[in-house]
């Protein structure tokens, strides 16, 4: 459990390869629990997750987050997680410093198991593309999701990973490839791109 959420906080801004060596990283150390992480000196930990870019400032913050769960929640974080509901865990999950909404849904859908929907860039990029909607925040992305699916832990973190494998072997960013998507029927981009009548 303490490792998803290690690892949301990891994947901010870098691919999910730089976090894997991150947290083998701190597993060889034997840093991956909260209270390690906390007593651990900033060096050690930076040093521990430098893959993962953006490390001190991640380090840091990973920190004062393990030192916030053990004050306010002596009882662990599974007990914790286990009792609260989906969105009173992540209320107080956004409470904490450096963790935005993608990070709570994460850690509140893989480390809790319990149904929020995580919305990344992928999801963005697809939707967007796809002529869902554009301009909408974060939280409008996630009502449009949550409202389309039934709250199951086990729906949305198959249609997350479907997001995310269409994201970066389709849906890229700069080169998509349109042609061979499955999406390619119904995709606004495509559509646009072949003009009017076509």
């Amino acid at each position: 459990m303490f490792e998803i959420c290690a690892g949301a906080f990891l994947t901010q801004n870098t691919a999910w390869t730089n976090v894997e060596k991150a947290l083998a990283a701190l597993h060889g150390a034997g840093l991956l629990g909260p209270r390690e992480m906390a007593s651990c000196p900033l060096p050690r930990l930076e040093r521990a997750i430098r893959s993962s870019g953006y490390f001190r400032q991640k380090a840091r913050r990973l920190r004062e987050f393990c030192r916030r769960v053990l004050r306010d929640h002596p009882e662990g974080m599974e007990k914790w997680f286990a009792r609260a509901d989906a969105p009173g865990l992540r209320a107080e999950l956004l409470s904490y410093r450096g963790v935005g909404p993608e990070t709570a849904d994460s850690m509140v859908l893989y480390a809790a198991g319990k149904p929020s929907f995580v919305i990344d860039a992928y999801t963005r990029r697809i939707g967007g593309r796809a002529g869902l909607a554009r301009g909408l925040s974060y939280d409008g992305w996630k009502a449009l999701f949550e409202a389309a699916l039934p709250p199951d832990v086990k729906v949305y973190n198959e249609y997350h990973a479907l997001l995310v494998k269409l994201g970066k072997d389709f849906c890229k960013k700069g080169s998509p490839s349109c042609g061979r998507c499955p999406l390619g029927r119904i995709c606004g981009k495509l559509i646009e791109s072949r003009g009017p009548g076509r």
